[in-house]
């Protein structure tokens, strides 16, 4: 579609004009819905409501994707281990997602993935398992779509051995194989909010809400502040929806109220290492004494986590420690032959799960991970909780719930509908790949690559190499990715600052072993000319971007999450965002004339 002011839809760019422009017109006019969170939940809320022809705005107060919904462990799926604890509905729904993700919404950013369930005695657990996993595969086809994955598979202990031969033979007596999906959460989010931006919504990062705005007891929008120039303004809204995840109670309590639920952050860390390590042809799942233990195939690399343990530290940059990487090589290496080391480890990273607390000093294993939607005060609509899978349905609920306090008829939520940009053609471009290739004189395994990450976006990227083929070197120290992809993050996917596109729009810093250092320069000077930066800015970056990466190597040899956090915290956010206020005289305003 054209991009023009007369279109019904904005642009696929999402860039510094078009951030501009969002907030300039968030300024000027009154929004139908403003989604606070720039996260998984809250760029799907904003999709959503676009979508249903509302005036849209959100705003991240750091980067899209920036906490947890860049740091899970970038499954899609049902959550086999939630069948045991009886939650048959959150499964159910979660695969129905699954397969809307890898049939529709974003077949190029959503593949299968195989995982083998290690068994360790024979009969009865085979059966016990092999019934939970028949009950995955039903609830699966229960949607109106098919899976878009196989069936589940009973293995003898030879065919383990044969798809698998570096697991140590004692460790088990057979196994059964399963499928479920895996996503760059990242790059999902930014697609996320760019296709939001397509149908119209204003989308903006770096804009902190930091008070509400309320005419009595009613919130009308927030007072915001733009971190990248300083300015301060209002965003009125008729509703406003908190999308804050672990910060919710942070938000919450900006109209002075206590809230209905609680949140409890849970941190969850993720080892990183080198797919010729071990060798296998699908992922792992394996019981711990707590929950379970994944190991993905991602790329050129393994995936090995998660930890689940309370946080009550900074949650803007939870620290792995020692022990909890300790704790996923112990757990791994019961089943490998050749066991890892932390010399085996290339990247880690930790993000939080915002759980609703049970309020009982329950463990965050055993919390629910369904999701909460709640008018916790006139205006202002609260969502929570949940899983990654299932983020539309809690996106498609807190703007059900929005809507239901305006005047009119609003549509219903139309995303099951909607791919993301880059998705519709997908698999015709796929089939061509290699006709790309030699149109562009680029190698098909780079096609694939780009396809595999941007969709039919890929032709925008091949053209900016047609015009600058310097673009096509791949970065120091991470072979993987291009110097193209540099520049479009910039031009088109809302990157602001260096650590967007080396953690975020590429995931650089988990997987090289220099955790991107290297190309970091070279990266900063790419960025430099899309964005117009000087030599100051360039060094500023750069030197930010290290003290990161060394502050997280220091917090990862210390033995306790407050001594980890400490560490961590020595390098803070290239942009430093000032404390929220709180209290109920926040943002309050006198009784406005009727106009």
């Amino acid at each position: 579609m054209a991009e023009t002011t007369n279109s019904v839809s904005r642009s696929r760019k999402l860039g510094p004009e078009e951030r501009a422009a969002a907030l300039r017109s968030m300024r000027e006019r009154e929004v139908d819905v403003l989604v606070i969170g720039g996260g998984i939940v809250g760029t799907g809320a904003a999709l959503d409501a676009v979508t249903r022809g509302l005036r849209v705005g959100l705003i991240e107060a750091r980067d899209f994707a920036s906490g947890t919904s860049s740091r899970s462990s970038k499954l899609i799926h049902g959550g086999i281990r939630y069948l045991e604890q009886l939650n048959f509905g959150l499964v159910r729904e979660a695969l129905i997602e699954r397969g809307l993700l890898l049939q529709r919404i974003a077949p190029h950013l959503a593949k299968p993935v195989r995982f083998l369930y290690p068994l360790e005695t024979p009969l009865v657990e085979r059966a016990y398992i092999g019934a939970g996993m028949a009950l995955y595969d039903v609830f699966s086809y229960t949607g109106f779509m098919k899976p878009g994955v196989p069936l589940h598979r009973h293995l003898t202990k030879k065919q383990v051995l044969k798809q698998i031969p570096s697991l140590d033979p004692d460790a088990f007596v057979g196994g059964l194989t399963y499928y479920d999906a895996q996503v760059d959460d990242a790059r999902y989010v930014a697609e996320l909010a760019r296709t939001a931006s397509f149908y119209g919504a204003h989308v903006a990062s770096r804009v902190r809400a930091e008070g509400f705005l309320k005419v009595g007891e009613r919130v009308v929008g927030v007072q915001a502040h733009d971190y990248e120039t300083g300015e301060q303004f209002e965003i009125r809204a008729k509703q406003v929806v908190n999308a804050t995840g672990v910060w919710t109670g942070e938000t919450q309590a900006m109209v002075g109220e206590r809230g209905e639920f609680k949140v409890r952050a849970s941190k969850g860390v993720h080892l990183v290492v080198p797919r010729d390590r071990f060798h296998s042809e699908m992922g792992l799942i394996l019981r711990t004494e707590k929950s379970v233990l994944f190991v993905i195939p991602w790329g050129r690399h393994w995936i090995i986590g998660t930890t689940d343990t309370d946080w009550d530290l900074d949650k803007a940059h939870p620290a792995a420690t020692a022990a909890d990487i300790d704790y996923i090589l112990d757990h791994v290496n019961s089943v490998l032959a050749t066991k890892l080391t932390r010399a085996d480890v290339e990247g880690v990273y930790a993000g939080l799960r915002p759980l609703l607390a049970a309020g009982d000093g329950s463990s965050t294993a055993n919390l629910s991970r369904e999701h909460h939607v709640s008018h916790t005060v006139p205006g202002l609509v609260l969502v929570a909780g949940g899983k990654w899978t299932t983020y539309r349905v809690m996106a498609k609920d807190a703007i059900d719930e929005a809507v239901s306090a305006m005047d009119g008829k609003v549509p219903e939520s139309c995303t099951d509908q909607i791919p993301l940009l880059g998705a519709t053609g997908y698999r015709a471009a796929w089939n061509k790949r290699a006709k790309i290739a030699r149109a562009f004189g680029v190698h098909k395994a780079r096609v694939e690559h780009l396809l595999n990450r941007y969709g039919v976006l890929t032709d925008e990227l091949l053209d900016m190499l047609r015009a600058d083929p310097s673009l096509a070197e791949p970065l120091p120290g991470a072979d993987d990715y291009l110097g193209v992809e540099v520049r479009y993050a910039c031009t088109h996917e809302g990157a602001l600052h260096l650590d967007d596109v080396l953690t975020r729009r590429t995931r650089i810093s988990i997987e090289s072993w220099d955790r991107g250092v290297k190309a970091a320069p070279v990266a900063a000077r790419i960025m430099a000319d899309a964005l117009g930066w000087d030599e100051a800015r360039i060094e500023k970056e750069v030197n930010h971007y290290n003290k990161r990466v060394a502050a997280e190597l220091a917090s990862q040899e210390l033995p306790d999450d407050a001594s980890a956090d400490r560490a961590r915290l020595e390098a803070p956010d290239i942009v430093p965002l000032s404390a929220l206020p709180t209290g109920d005289t926040v943002g309050t305003r006198p009784e406005p004339a009727a106009r």
